[in-house]
């Protein structure tokens, strides 16, 4: 009885203390070719090991996935191979389209993360579903969050699946071109996770708490290779372009027939930098930017799409604060303000960008772009400069510093002397704990501009504890208020601001909710200034709950104080009277919000906020309804309602801001879509159509097709129909 008992502790303790260990295997070498035609049929397969025992992650972290999975990895001299079989109940998958870069839990998935550095830092994702449609991400920053999950990043490499009964297999033939790593290394960091739509479960290779990202490096085994991996050599890769574009501008009654040619160059220094060049580039938006609506007194940022900012990204925009103090931005390089203060497209001549390994621990990114005169509304050429370096320490944490210079080279009669260069210099610390329940970052900025070299500091720190239980945060920011970047994001100067927020999670045994929790988040905001006077604090509480469906829910209650300093429009109607300044105003509001299952072919998201505003009253309604006809058409609705009910004589508003929009899959490379946005606060209906060939890997044909109305009366305020030509040509 003794050993029978001794037996059974010890296969308990084995289970439960088993991924204390990484787990791995081996990746043996081949000699002969693999098709990824998603059929497993090759007899070469027998030969490569398992990598089997897939965990549950969702919705329980503590046991083996019930619907296991397969992984087998072969490789020779110039790819990496990979073959798939998924278990699962059904074949009524879930897909948005087959559109490549999927994203989102709603939709079945099968993924492969490698991160070849072995730094727990940054890693490169592929996936395929089962309908053999792909995509690649960069993860970043160690896979912390959503934010740290770029899918806008392109690289060639070939993948299909099958659907049989019961399972699906997939193929996938990955070049060593296509990955950064070091000659002669033997291992890798590696882990998989899947998304089963029909089972409600997703689970991962290596096994990761829930209270952290399903795509967290902290969690990763090891692929070891049998051979040491030799030089990548990578081809030379030419990107031209070409662009027809026809437009009209109706409100200064203007017309342009442009033609416009171009391109990037990728070029590959050893196994670990990337050098792109760029010459006359075309960042005009085949996809447009979705508008928003924005209640507040400062400005919102739109994310980057443009392909050449995005290939390690990180190393130029994670520096500073990213909503308070963000000294880079690229989405600043390409537009400047013309002489009447809009906002426009600023012509780029060319540039380059290295980035990427220097030693095991080093990284570099350095960016060179210069951008054209426009005297006819007196914008200077600037060149635009970045340098950056990052040393990891301990085991996952880095230190980067950074300079940026933004500097006109001319004199021009139109610039004054505080606009001839802008530069800032900073030092960072970013803390992430090996198994990721600590992180943090310490960072300290200084800006320089002609004659002004004092003060002009940003500075901050911010400290995470991720537990499974108890989560808490705080973060301090200041922001001089000659602090610039010109390059950069911030919001607001000449604040002090300090945030402490706790949060107590809960994680039912049984019943229909996964785990629940309630949070208290205060915001307090000082202008040092005026002697630091409290211009705002928002204390917010919530509770939140996750459901074993995957719907969730949350109901919120804030209690809110902001001092204007100067009169404000919250309605931004013209010739209003607008709310007073130089005084203080105390508002309080709830919110409620729900997301319904996304599994679902029709699933929506809603929210309200109601209450206080400033002087007066708001109701705000927000909804995102979509509808999936699968596999080839995908439709959505986004509804945004702000009532905004001011006493006399302030003005008053209802703001709509309305958005369809249906994608429809032709095939694996034919797809259209078409975008319409509504929003009376911008005055604008616009109209985006885009028909997209891709005739070849990574090269597109795209008619796209732009109207835009005013709201009120219906007019017409710009039309264009635009027709491109990418080809990715490896030399």
């Amino acid at each position: 009885m003794t050993k029978v008992l001794l037996a059974f502790i010890f296969l308990i303790t084995t289970t439960l203390f088993s991924q204390k260990e990484p787990k791995s295997f081996i990746v043996k070498h081949i000699s002969e070719g693999i098709i990824a035609d998603g059929v497993l049929d090759e007899p070469i397969w027998e030969m490569a090991e398992n990598a089997t025992n897939f965990w549950e992650y969702f919705p329980l972290d503590s046991i083996q996935a019930r619907e296991q999975s397969e992984i087998k990895l072969l490789y020779d001299d110039k790819n990496l191979y990979i073959a798939i079989k998924a278990r699962s109940v059904g074949e009524n998958y879930s897909l948005q389209s087959l559109k490549r870069d999927f994203r989102g839990s709603g939709s079945d998935s099968f993924s492969l993360v490698f991160d070849t550095f072995n730094d727990g830092t940054n890693a490169f994702l592929f996936g395929i579903n089962p309908y053999g449609v792909r995509r690649e991400a960069l993860i970043s920053n160690g896979g912390g969050g959503p934010q740290d999950f770029n899918l806008s990043w392109d690289v060639k490499w070939k993948g299909d699946a099958k659907m049989y009964d019961g399972y699906f297999t997939a193929e996938m033939i990955i070049p060593f071109t296509s990955l950064k790593f070091k000659e002669g290394t033997t291992k890798w960091r590696f882990n998989s996770y899947r998304v089963d739509t029909q089972s409600n479960e997703r689970s991962t290779w290596t096994r990761i708490p829930q209270n952290q990202s399903i795509y967290n490096l902290a969690f990763m085994g090891d692929l070891v290779f049998e051979r040491p991996l030799g030089k990548s050599t990578t081809p030379l890769a030419i990107i031209p372009y070409i662009n027809t574009l026809s437009q009209k501008d109706f409100e200064n009654n203007e017309s342009l027939n442009d033609f416009n040619f171009g391109g990037d160059a990728k070029v590959s220094i050893g196994n670990s930098l990337n050098l792109d060049i760029t010459i006359n580039p075309d960042f005009s938006q085949v996809e447009v930017d979705n508008q928003v609506t924005n209640l507040t007194r400062f400005e919102v940022s739109l994310p980057e799409k443009r392909q050449f900012f995005i290939d390690n990204n990180d190393l130029f925009v994670s520096f500073g604060d990213q909503r308070d103090a963000n000294p880079f931005f690229s989405r600043r390089i390409g537009i400047a303000e013309d002489s009447a203060g809009n906002a426009i497209e600023n012509k780029i001549i060319g540039g380059l960008r290295l980035s990427g390994k220097l030693t095991k621990n080093l990284r570099v990114g350095i960016l060179n772009i210069q951008t054209a005169e426009d005297l006819e509304n007196e914008i200077a050429s600037n060149n635009n400069t970045m340098i950056a370096l990052q040393q990891k320490v301990f085991s996952r944490s880095n230190i980067g510093m950074f300079i940026i210079n933004k500097q006109s080279f001319k004199g021009y009669d139109f610039v004054s002397r505080e606009d001839e260069y802008n530069r800032v210099l900073g030092l960072d610390y970013n803390l992430a704990s090996k198994e990721n329940r600590w992180n943090g970052k310490f960072f300290a900025h200084k800006s320089y501009s002609p004659d002004d070299n004092e003060g002009n500091i940003a500075s901050g720190m911010n400290m995470r504890f991720n537990s499974r239980n108890w989560n808490f945060y705080n973060k301090t920011v200041y922001v001089n208020e000659d602090f610039s970047s010109d390059l950069g994001f911030v919001r607001r100067t000449d604040i002090f601001k300090g945030i402490l927020s706790a949060e107590r999670v809960f994680w039912p045994k049984s019943g229909p909710i996964q785990k629940h929790a309630f949070q208290v988040f205060p915001i307090f905001i000082w202008s040092p200034k005026n002697n630091f006077q409290n211009t705002d604090y928002d204390f917010r509480s919530n509770w939140s709950v996750n459901f074993n469906n995957q719907s969730q829910a949350e109901i919120g209650i804030s209690n809110k104080y902001t001092f204007l300093f100067d009169d404000f429009d919250p309605t931004d109607t013209d010739g209003a009277i607008p709310i007073p300044g130089n005084q203080g105003y105390h508002y309080n509001n709830a919110t409620v919000n729900y997301q319904s299952d996304m599994r679902k072919i029709f699933s929506y998201r809603v929210e309200s906020n109601v209450g206080r505003f400033f002087n007066g009253n708001r109701f705000s309604l927000e909804t995102m309804m979509t509808m999936r006809f699968q596999p080839k058409a995908f439709v959505s609705i986004l509804l945004n309602y702000d009532q905004i009910t001011l006493p006399n004589p302030y003005p008053s508003a209802d703001i709509w801001l309305i958005s369809p929009k249906i994608d429809i899959t032709f095939s694996k490379s034919i797809f259209w879509s078409t975008l319409i946005q509504y929003s009376n606060q911008r005055d604008n209906l616009g109209f985006n159509s885009r028909l997209q060939w891709r005739f070849a890997p990574l090269s597109d044909l795209f008619v796209v097709y732009n109207d835009n109305y005013f709201v009120n009366n219906f007019e017409p305020k710009y039309r264009s129909i635009n027709l491109k030509l990418t080809y990715w040509l490896n030399i």
